[in-house]
């Protein structure tokens, strides 16, 4: 390999500025006006009608949205208050069902009471029956054992 020789190095930094930036737009907005196929003012009418069309499109689709939603709020507040009501219509089954049970109860205990204090009175009377009917034997039996006795 021959000698080879130092030779200096350059570096070159470029940054990446605004003024690089400035110029393109420049530079791209004066081939706009020398190419433009229309005046400015023609460009300028093109650009308003394209707004309106945009507006006007704009405001449909607001109009759409708006009107799917407030169906659709609709249907949601419909299909709320119909389980609310079904709802209120269970709880008020529920709760005649309940007083219903309670007043059967009411009358089972009524009944069952009724037939005790029968059941009581009859087996009370049955043993006055039964005391009564002894004492009558007590002083049959009394004088059977007096001639017995005697005898």
């Amino acid at each position: 390999m021959p000698h080879e020789e130092k030779q200096p190095v350059v570096i070159i930094e470029k940054s990446s500025g605004v003024g690089s930036f400035l110029l393109g737009a420049l530079l791209g907005a004066g081939a706009a006006l020398l190419l433009a196929p229309r005046t400015g003012e023609e460009t300028r009418e093109v650009l308003r009608a394209r707004g309106r069309r945009l507006r006007s499109k704009a405001e449909d689709t607001a109009g759409e949205l708006q009107n799917r939603l407030e169906d659709g709020y609709e249907r949601a507040k419909a299909r709320v208050e119909d389980k609310f009501d079904r709802a209120r219509q269970n709880l008020g089954d529920t709760r005649d069902g309940a007083r219903d049970a309670v007043e059967a109860g009411k009358a089972a205990v009524q009944s069952a009471r009724h037939e005790l204090e029968r059941r009581l009175s009859d087996a009370r009377a049955s043993r006055k029956k039964g005391e009564a009917a002894a004492e009558e034997r007590e002083p049959a039996d009394s004088a059977e054992s007096e001639e017995a006795a005697t005898v």
